[in-house]
């Protein structure tokens, strides 16, 4: 098969203070029309920057030092900036990570994405408009002539992004380039938005160069992987050879880090350490730092790419190469955690709705956004509880509700005996301390001015616990704890990486010695195998402390690991509840069932199963919810008493409740008719 992009030992490098950084080193990969090609491996492995080099749009400390790339025959490499504009957009186009930022917050959508038709296609406005409206209808956007005149921030996150596939896809172009296009996206969207690219691909013969970190998305989309690992080409295969019988470690660490749905709460497979920093030479194997099958050669000589000898295309860098996937450790044997029947928390009908205002001086309420809507749920002691769902459905809501960051405006929060909502604020105090949040965003909750010592010791300040010498013996204790030296104490947060931040965040959230810990996607940003890490931790040390959690997530894997018990909610309301086991091997709720489904799994023959198996449609505006079952638009199932009747959650087997007329399992006792 010809190919449509051939890049060759593509040499990229950034030019700082301390010398140059070859961020790509060496690439060499080829894209066929209509195939796809997943690039994968950590934060700062170099897959955006090989797609940046690719599109020539590097920053200006950034430059190709060597190689080739090639679209169509025609070498990019050394074209003029002027050439480039002719090709980029029009030729190759690229959907770039975060929708929001790469979006014109001033121009309306059409204006967007009809400008790439009016340069490259000489297209007057009444005909770019045209044309955007085309490709907007191609891309599934609902309502299509109604958002050419719509501004970004009226658009939800997968609206976004559906947006800027529109805009790279307007010309036609030969390859696309797609960058992490939907890790800021639910499961649910982000299968909506995958199953699109694998049919526009397949319609348009269109090459797809897909930059991911998730090897669920790799196992599904792609006909060939390419793995990197600081910079380099770590394992080269086709998509079945690289997750049947990989021989990297790296890519054998990387598959065993994903936390599973289905798997029994096997302890996770961490990389320890982090990448190698490039701007510092580097001797032997950049990986042998991290591995476990490391010797002397490993750490005196760089193995170059080998062949496979049973597979010429499957190739691969290491001396002391694996044999196939690794097994999980067994860790020690734990015999099941037993309930321990005190309930720590107890919500019943907590309500919250947030008012919705127009006009300047003289505003007037005219509508609420209902976020939360009468929930009821129960917490015991020393377990951790899991709030699971697609963004917007007010699992983050509730996690502030109970850390008292906004007051509900009706039903009961009582912790520890304590009604949350009858207490003063300067009652509150006292329960905060045994009632502590851990952020989603560590870099946005940490104060840039703190070091990471007086950001851990903060929450003894306030409390007045123990003396200064106390204080500072508690932040290295804390800091030993959660993996980190005491000497990095002195250190602020811009000079950690995203997975240290975050152990800092969870070290200042430990340092009352709180009874319960609320944990709001505590590792949706980070890589898979930093992710393992801190996974790993957050498990050892609540089972240690035997503390109480309340761990917030979108990620179904995550929520297994970790969660006894779940609640799946849906647009303010919780339409399934039960223990973990069994609310995920046997779910029965249509939407569970969704969501389980659009799980991308590390399995390439089961994630290939899954295409097309998706929750169809937009989440619902929160201010003017459906009626009945508010799942009802979205569900397969939903009939006319759907849309009449509000469902009750019922009970079912092994204590899971739903909230469905049309459940996927009997229930326990038959409704009344």
């Amino acid at each position: 098969m010809e190919s449509v992009l051939r890049i060759e030992n593509l040499q990229t490098e950034f030019r700082l203070r301390k010398g140059a950084v070859n961020a790509v080193d060496g690439l060499s990969l080829e894209l066929a029309a209509g195939e796809c090609v997943g690039l994968v491996g950590e934060s700062g492995c170099g897959k955006s920057t090989t797609g940046l080099s690719v599109m020539g749009l590097l920053p200006a400390n950034g430059a190709i030092a060597s190689g080739s790339i090639k679209l169509a025959g025609r070498e990019l490499v050394g074209l003029e900036e002027s050439e480039l504009r002719q090709i980029r957009g029009n030729e190759i186009a690229m959907i770039p990570q975060d929708p929001l930022t790469s979006l014109n917050p001033t121009m309306r959508i059409g204006q967007q994405i009809s400008e790439g038709s009016r340069i490259h296609g000489n297209l007057n406005s009444t005909e770019a408009r045209q044309r955007a409206l085309e490709v907007l209808e191609m891309v599934e956007v609902p309502r299509p002539l109604e958002r050419l005149n719509q501004y970004p921030h009226e658009l939800s996150g997968g609206l976004r992004q559906r947006v800027m596939i529109a805009m790279a896809l307007v010309c036609e172009p030969k390859v696309l380039i797609a960058d992490e296009p939907t890790t800021a996206l639910d499961v649910t969207i982000q299968a909506q938005i995958l199953d699109l690219i694998d049919r526009l691909r397949s319609e348009l013969s269109m090459g797809v160069l897909l930059i991911t970190h998730d090897m669920g998305v790799i196992a599904g989309r792609s006909d060939r992987v390419v793995v990197m690992y600081a910079g380099k080409v770590a394992e080269q295969a086709s998509t079945e050879a690289t997750f049947s019988s990989m021989r990297h470690p790296y890519t054998a660490a990387l598959l065993a880090s994903v936390p599973s749905t289905e798997a029994a709460r096997e302890r996770l497979v961490s990389i320890p350490g982090l990448p190698p920093d490039l701007s510092h030479e580097i001797n032997g194997c950049r990986f042998a730092p991290r591995c476990v099958n490391a010797s002397d050669q490993c750490r005196a000589v760089e193995p170059t790419l080998q062949q496979e000898p049973s597979d010429p295309r499957h190739r691969f860098a290491c001396f002391h190469p694996v044999s196939g996937p690794l097994a999980r450790p067994e860790g020690p044997k734990q015999a099941p955690k037993q309930a321990s029947g005190e309930i720590i928390l107890d919500v019943v009908n907590l309500k919250k709705e947030f008012p919705v205002y127009r006009g300047g001086l003289l505003r007037r309420r005219i509508a609420s956004v209902k976020a939360v809507s009468e929930i009821s749920f129960a917490v015991e002691r020393g377990s951790v509880f899991g709030l699971v769902g697609e963004s917007g459905c007010g699992k983050t809501t509730v996690a502030r509700l109970l850390a008292q960051l906004e007051r509900a405006d009706a039903g009961s929060m009582h912790f520890e005996g304590q009604d949350l909502r009858s207490l003063k604020r300067g009652e509150l105090k006292g329960v905060q301390r045994n009632l502590q949040l851990m952020f989603q965003d560590p870099f946005a909750s940490l104060d840039p001015r703190m070091n990471a010592g007086a950001s851990i010791r903060e929450p003894l300040d306030v409390h007045q616990l123990g003396s200064k010498a106390e204080r500072q013996a508690r932040v290295a204790e804390l800091l030993e704890e959660v993996g980190l030296s005491a000497s990095v104490a002195s250190r602020f947060p811009h000079e950690f990486s995203g997975g240290q931040r975050q152990r800092i965040g969870f070290a200042r959230a430990l340092a009352t010695n709180p009874a319960m810990l609320i944990a709001d996607e505590p590792v949706s940003a980070l890589d898979v195998s930093i992710q393992a890490q801190l996974l790993n931790l957050m498990k050892d040390l609540q089972e240690r402390r035997a503390l109480t959690m309340l761990l917030v997530s979108h990620d179904l894997g995550v929520i297994r690991y970790m969660a006894d018990r779940l609640a799946v909610m849906y647009l303010g309301t919780i339409v399934e509840m039960g223990p973990t086991a069994a609310v995920l091997s046997a779910p029965v709720h249509p939407y569970t069932q969704g969501l389980l489904d659009a799980v991308p799994v590390p399995d390439v023959t089961e994630a290939r199963k899954r295409r097309g198996l998706k929750v169809i449609g937009e989440l619902p505006s929160a201010m003017d919810p459906p009626s009945g079952c508010r799942f009802r638009t979205r569900c397969p199932l939903a009939d006319e008493r759907c849309s009449r009747e509000v469902p009750q959650l019922r009970a079912f087997d092994q204590g899971v409740q739903a909230a469905c007329h049309h459940p996927l399992a009997s229930p326990l006792v038959a409704p009344a008719n």
